[in-house]
């Protein structure tokens, strides 16, 4: 351990160590929290939530968890190919692929599960079956600046069980130049061999930078591999894009069903932690045949299944999304709203969802910008420092009021004439 040891003093001595802060209260979005090294206690409002439709504290979905729990206590106690399947898990499924235009669906407890038993199954078709003989490589592409669970699933897709309990092919993994479609079609022509299996992986939209996946650029090439899938997380589109909220393929006015009639066979993650006021996450596709081996990936069939109270919870917020289309166009007129006052008032705010990204010139340091916004003026935002270039990440939800957004943009206007003193060459 003195390896740990000495690599942590050297990462506190360089100030790389996040601020920790203790949620004592909610309400809207005033929050009390503690700063968890001094123990002193702030009410500030915050604008570093993923609670993006405010559905956290509503009456209904709280309701629903307290009644899931009177009904079938706070665990399943077992995975759900065993004994952990219950009735909520069904109608979620069946809401979801409501919600997602695609017909089976089969959940998960996060989104870094999901992604590792989608790319398990895929390449490796979980467990050897007498008679069948697996035997076409698989070749993966992903963008760039997809998210850690994206990354993790496809860095390990070579190791996965099916490499361990038995044969399976190679698989390749191979990356292009965000957001372009155009690296895409280059490095399909480069890395394509016959009988590949292809699996292509994108964010629908990007939880750093804020923009979205050009899909129906992505669509046109891919159809030129007929059979070609493509998995989008939709983790911070699904409640956010779309005139109902139901993601990038309602932003582009399009349905998963035309994607499949161009031959590119579609798969959509959903994540219940920002739009749908729980936790956990879901795979849904029109491939019958898929769910059954999601089922039994090692990230389903070894952990347990999704609690009653966080599935009631989601279930009720997606029901709640599908019936009022409000609460999404509130959200997006808060984000066209704060991006234009934010940009109206000289910051670098870029992306076009509401994960807001502001880019602060390489003198400032974000945590020093954080921490003043948050003494001072009582905002909290959250500064990124060490996994993307430096920024604030400002995240607007449907429960913000112009005046919290503008006591927002007036508290960095502040924070940056006090914190930035610009060379001035002569």
């Amino acid at each position: 351990m003195q390896v740990v040891k000495e690599y942590v003093r050297r990462w506190y001595e360089s100030d790389l160590d996040p601020d920790e802060y203790i949620c004592h209260r909610k309400d809207g979005n005033l929050v009390e929290i503690e700063a968890a090294e001094t123990g002193e206690r702030h009410t500030v409002t915050t604008f570093c939530t993923n609670d993006v439709l405010g559905l956290v504290q509503e009456p209904s979905v709280r309701k629903a968890a307290i009644a899931s729990i009177e009904q079938l206590g706070t665990s399943n106690s077992s995975c759900s190919v065993l004994s952990g399947r219950i009735d909520l898990h069904r109608q979620l499924e069946s809401t979801i692929s409501e919600f997602k235009h695609l017909p089976h669906t089969q959940l998960f407890i996060n989104a870094w599960m999901a992604a590792q038993a989608l790319v398990d199954a895929f390449c490796h078709l979980a467990i050897p079956v007498p008679g069948f003989q697996h035997t076409r490589e698989t070749l993966i592409l992903t963008d760039v600046l997809n998210h850690g669970c994206i990354v993790s699933a496809v860095s390990n897709s070579s190791t996965r069980s099916g490499k361990v309990f038995g044969y399976s092919p190679d698989v390749r993994v191979k990356s292009y130049r965000h957001c372009n479609p155009d690296d895409l079609a280059r490095k399909l022509r480069r890395y394509v061999k016959p009988g590949d299996r292809i699996l292509v992986v994108t964010d629908s939209v990007f939880s750093m930078d804020g923009d979205i996946a050009p899909l129906p650029e992505m669509l046109e090439v891919l159809q030129n591999y007929d059979g070609s899938v493509l998995l989008l997380d939709e983790a911070h589109a699904s409640g956010a894009l779309g005139p109902s909220g139901g993601g990038i393929f309602d932003h582009f006015g399009l349905l998963p069903q035309q994607a499949i009639e161009r031959g590119v066979i579609p798969l959509i993650m959903t994540t219940f932690s920002k739009f749908a006021a729980s936790a956990g996450a879901a795979i849904s596709t029109h491939v019958a045949e898929l769910v059954p081996l999601l089922n039994v990936s090692p990230t389903s069939i070894g952990t347990i299944s999704l609690a009653p109270p966080l599935t009631a919870a989601a279930l009720e917020s997606i029901r709640q999304v599908m019936s009022r289309p409000e609460l999404v166009r509130r959200l997006q007129e808060n984000t066209h709203y704060l991006r234009s006052r934010l940009q109206d008032a000289g910051f670098h705010a870029i992306g076009e969802t509401n994960v807001i990204p502001v880019l602060l010139p390489g003198e400032l340091n974000p945590k020093d910008f954080g921490r003043t916004l948050l003494s001072e003026y009582g905002i909290w935002v959250s500064p990124i420092w060490f996994i993307a270039k430096p920024r604030l990440r400002i995240t607007a939800n449907a429960l913000h009021t112009k005046e919290e957004m503008d006591r927002l943009v007036s508290a960095m206007v502040a924070t940056r004439e006090r914190l930035y003193k610009p060379v001035i060459s002569a």
